[in-house]
């Protein structure tokens, strides 16, 4: 098999698996985590506090690049199916007018937040190289479908606007108006998995430290937000018209 052939053979497995993939990698860095040596945490306690708020800031900026993709998207592409590539268009403004892949951007900036939130360097570097080349994976093969569904519209897009890291210089406003009902529809599993990400990390840590759980953490009560969120607008979705709109991709 030809290497091209491999990689996006790899790829189209890779993007069936999309969602669960990522979740494996962070459950097998656990055990990492609680054999971790954080004398540092404990000799300094400024330490814990800016790794949250910086890795609470990178995840929520990764939220906010997948919302607005979601948000701003027409229906028929950057969807949710995992059997086989679908684009129904060439989505080229908007936020695919500064960067090809930005859901993909977005998963990384929310997982490299709770990597950052992690205290672990060896963690997220090791972490950030599969994220990278399981990302690219099914880069390759997503654009390897679009390219024989597009043709040279897709070519021209993509020598003008990077892969993964946006080109703010180059923004073309999309025409579709922000879809706050789309966001909340297909995104509230996914706002709760990291609320309960960085609970997990949070609990771990401070029982390796202290040899004691805390359920009386921040962590805690933001994941039991999410938790309630979750189950509400997953009611609202199945049950009710609320969250449905012109702008619904599902």
């Amino acid at each position: 098999m030809a290497l091209k052939h491999s990689f996006e053979t790899t790829g189209n497995f890779l993007f069936k698996y999309r969602g669960q993939i990522p979740v494996f990698i962070f459950l097998t860095g656990l055990p990492f985590l609680y054999f971790a040596d954080y004398n540092c945490f404990t000799a300094n306690l400024w330490i814990e506090p800016v790794l949250a708020a910086v890795g609470v800031c990178v995840s929520l900026a990764g939220i906010a690049v997948r919302s607005y993709t979601i948000g701003t998207t027409p229906k028929g592409t950057s969807g949710r199916n995992t059997q086989k590539q679908i684009a129904e268009s060439l989505n080229t403004k908007g936020i695919y007018s500064i960067v090809r892949h930005p859901l993909y951007a977005g998963n990384y900036l929310m997982w490299a937040g709770l990597l950052i939130f992690a205290g672990n360097a060896a963690y997220f570097l090791s972490a950030s190289l599969i994220y990278w080349l399981y990302y690219e994976r099914i880069m390759y093969a997503e654009e390897r479908f679009l390219e024989r569904t597009f043709g040279q519209s897709f070519i021209d897009w993509s020598m003008r606007v990077p892969a993964f890291i946006p080109a703010f210089s180059k923004f073309e406003k999309g025409e579709m108006r922000f879809s706050f009902k789309a966001v909340l529809r297909r995104e509230y599993s996914g706002f709760f998995a990291m609320a309960l990400c960085f609970m997990l990390v949070d609990l771990l840590r401070y029982y390796v430290i202290y040899n004691t759980i805390d359920y009386m953490r921040i962590s805690v009560f933001a994941a039991a937000f999410f938790l309630i969120a979750m189950l509400v607008l997953r009611t609202l979705k199945h049950h009710t018209k609320l969250l449905d709109d012109s702008l619904t991709r599902d």
